[in-house]
């Protein structure tokens, strides 16, 4: 099982989403947690700006940046819609 850990810019933006996508980011992190690379994540490596992260699917819209620290723990950077990510 994989340690997740959060920064404060993810907990604020994720405090400023809807309940909709913070259930659903919720569940997506559960699954992530059991799971890292299930098919509903599209768990992928970012490039540019965010190269050393990956990101994972929440919703189709949104999407969670995450870091590997260790094999075992990441740390969630930001939550947002693909406009808001990469600008």
């Amino acid at each position: 099982m994989i340690d997740i850990l959060t920064s404060k810019k993810y907990d604020k933006s994720f405090k400023k989403k809807d309940k909709f996508v913070q259930q659903k980011a919720l569940e997506r992190i559960r699954l992530f947690r059991e799971d890292p690379f299930n098919a509903l994540l599209d768990n992928h490596k970012l490039h540019g700006e965010y190269e050393g992260c990956n990101s994972i699917n929440i919703t189709g819209d949104f999407r969670a940046i995450f870091e590997y620290i260790t094999k075992n723990k990441v740390v969630f950077y930001d939550i947002g819609t693909h406009p808001e990510l990469y600008r």
